[in-house]
């Protein structure tokens, strides 16, 4: 189960780095794709929340857990900006990306062993 975690959240990632792309020009990113990001997003968050429930995860499985929940709060204050029609600050942006590659980074060493 985690290497079908670790693959939506790196189809969820490509999707961000789309979104990214869009607030840094100053544009509201694509509903389409944001809701997609979201929905990846989730279903690896749900994916990560069974394996560390069924007691058999590691110790960075549950830390990458604890940092893409994070990142997701960070992604529904995005997404509250975007039903605004705003751009959102580029702070938010590279903030909530930073802490998901870092949750990512995390899970793929535990995949890894390394």
């Amino acid at each position: 189960m985690l290497i079908y975690a670790l693959c939506i959240f790196a189809i969820a990632a490509l999707g961000g780095l789309v979104l990214a792309a869009s607030v840094l020009r100053g544009r509201l990113a694509p509903w389409a794709i944001s809701l997609l990001h979201a929905l990846l997003g989730a279903s690896g968050l749900v994916l990560l929340v069974v394996v560390v429930l069924q007691g058999s995860a590691a110790g960075r499985v549950t830390a990458a857990l604890g940092l893409l929940v994070l990142a997701a709060l960070g992604g529904f204050y995005l997404a509250s900006i975007h039903l605004r029609k705003k751009v959102a600050p580029k702070g938010v942006v590279f903030l909530h990306a930073g802490v998901a590659m870092v949750g990512f980074l995390t899970l793929l060493s535990a995949v890894l062993g390394i």
